[in-house]
C-alpha cells in the first residue's frame, strides 16, 4: 500500500457468521486470529483468515454491508444448514446480537438512513481523528431469506435495521432457488419481493438463478444491487451474471460489487485442492471484471467492491497477492495502470455505493 489510502465501501462481508460459527474474535487482528487457530483443522481456512476489524481500519474500509446468514435445509441435504426456519431465525438473531455487542464497544456502528450515513462519512473523512478509533459503519443485509419464518418477519427485521435482502443463497430455498439450481422464486418468494418493495428495501440479486433474476427484477420496482457478483463472460458459471443481466442492472442504475473468491475469478477452481499461486489467481483479475462492466456501461458508475473475503474461505481461496483485506488498496495502482482516472477509481472504491444509497434513501 503506497500513498494516502482511499476510503473504501465494501458491500459484502459475513462478519457475524465468521465471529459466531468460526468462533473468531474480530476485535483482534487477522494475524492474532491466525496464531490462535494454528493446528486447527475443522474448517479449510483455519489459520488463513483475511478479515478482522483492525485490518478494515488499516485499509480505510470504513463502511460495509454486513450480513446475517442462516440457511434452512431439508433432511438429507448435501448443503449444510439448519433444520428448521425457526432455528435459522435464532441463528440470525445471535448474529444480530454480536453486531450489537460490537456497537456497544465502539467497534462498529449501524447505518439505517441517509443522515446516519452522512454523519458517519464526516467522521471517517475527518483526518484529525485517528482511524484506529473510528467505528466501522455497517448496513445490515440478509443473505438468503430462509430464516424469515414467514413474511411478517421481514418487517420485524426491517424494524431492527435490515435494509437489504437477497432472497436466495445456495441450492433450494424457501423463497428462491439459489446457486446451483435453475428454478426461480417460490410463491413465498414472490410475496417477499412485494413486501420488500412496500418497505423500500434494497433487493440484492446475488445468488438468484437466471429465472429468479428475471422474475425478481420484473416484479420489484425499488432499488436493486448485486452486492458480490462477477461476470459470466469471463468466468463461465451460473453464479456469475451474464451480459444481458448486467445491461438490466445498468438500466436500473444498479451497482455491481466485484467479489474476490477465487472460484469467481478463474474457471474450474477446485475448493480445497487448488493453490492460488499455482493457478495464477491474483488481485488484478477483478479489474478484468470491472473493465468488462465499464465497457458495457460506457462509464465507471456501475462497479464497486463487494469483496466477500470472509465468505467461508481465507487465503487458501483468495488471490495469492492478497494477505489481508487491507490489500484492497492495491487496486488503486492496478486501475491507474489500466487508464482509470482518479474519479473512476473513487467511483469504484466508494462513490458508486454512496450515490446508490443517496438515491435509494432520499
Amino acid at each position: 500500500m503506497t500513498g494516502e489510502p482511499i476510503f473504501i465501501f465494501d458491500c459484502h462481508l459475513d462478519l457475524s457468521m465468521n465471529a459466531i460459527e468460526w468462533n473468531r474474535d474480530l476485535k483482534r487482528s487477522v494475524y492474532e486470529i491466525r496464531d490462535l487457530e494454528r493446528g486447527m483443522t475443522d474448517k479449510l481456512d483455519r489459520g488463513l483468515g483475511t478479515v478482522a476489524l483492525p485490518e478494515l481500519r488499516k485499509g480505510n474500509i470504513g463502511l460495509i454491508v454486513a450480513t446475517q446468514i442462516a440457511r434452512y435445509v431439508e433432511a438429507g441435504s448435501l448443503i449444510p444448514g439448519w433444520n428448521s426456519p425457526e432455528i435459522a431465525w435464532g441463528i440470525s438473531q445471535g448474529q444480530l446480537a454480536w453486531y450489537r455487542a460490537m456497537e456497544e464497544q465502539g467497534q462498529m456502528t449501524q447505518i439505517v438512513n441517509l443522515n446516519q450515513m452522512e454523519e458517519h462519512l464526516a467522521l471517517w473523512f475527518n483526518k484529525a481523528i485517528a482511524d484506529e478509533i473510528k467505528p466501522v459503519g455497517y448496513i445490515l443485509s440478509l443473505e438468503g431469506a430462509d430464516s424469515l419464518v414467514n413474511i411478517s418477519y421481514l418487517e420485524k427485521a426491517y424494524n431492527y435495521g435490515l435494509r437489504a435482502c437477497g432472497p436466495a443463497h445456495y441450492g433450494p430455498g424457501r423463497y428462491a432457488a439459489g446457486t446451483g439450481r435453475t428454478e426461480g422464486l417460490t410463491a413465498l418468494g414472490k410475496e417477499l419481493v412485494l413486501e420488500m418493495d412496500r418497505l423500500n428495501m434494497i433487493l440484492d440479486v446475488t445468488h438468484l438463478t437466471d429465472k429468479g433474476f428475471e422474475e425478481a427484477t420484473s416484479m420489484f420496482k425499488g432499488p436493486v444491487w448485486a452486492s458480490h457478483h462477477n461476470c459470466r463472460k469471463l468466468v463461465d458459471h451460473s453464479r456469475q451474471i451474464n451480459d444481458e443481466q448486467i445491461r438490466v442492472l445498468i438500466e436500473r442504475d444498479a451497482v455491481i460489487g466485484g467479489a474476490f473468491d477465487n472460484w469467481m475469478l478463474t474457471d474450474n477452481w477446485v475448493r480445497g485442492k487448488d493453490d492460488p499461486k499455482v493457478r495464477g489467481v491474483h488481485i488484478e483479475l477483478i479489474v478484468d471484471h470491472y473493465d468488462h462492466i465499464c465497457q458495457l456501461a460506457g462509464n465507471s458508475l456501475h462497479v464497486a467492491v463487494g469483496s466477500d473475503l470472509d465468505g467461508g474461505y481465507g487465503k487458501e481461496q483468495s488471490p495469492y497477492d492478497l494477505e489481508d483485506i487491507s490489500d484492497l488498496q492495491n487496486l488503486n495502482g492496478m486501475l491507474t495502470s489500466r487508464g482509470y482516472s482518479v474519479e473512476d477509481i473513487e467511483n469504484i472504491f466508494y462513490k458508486n455505493w454512496l450515490r446508490f444509497l443517496r438515491k435509494a434513501w432520499a
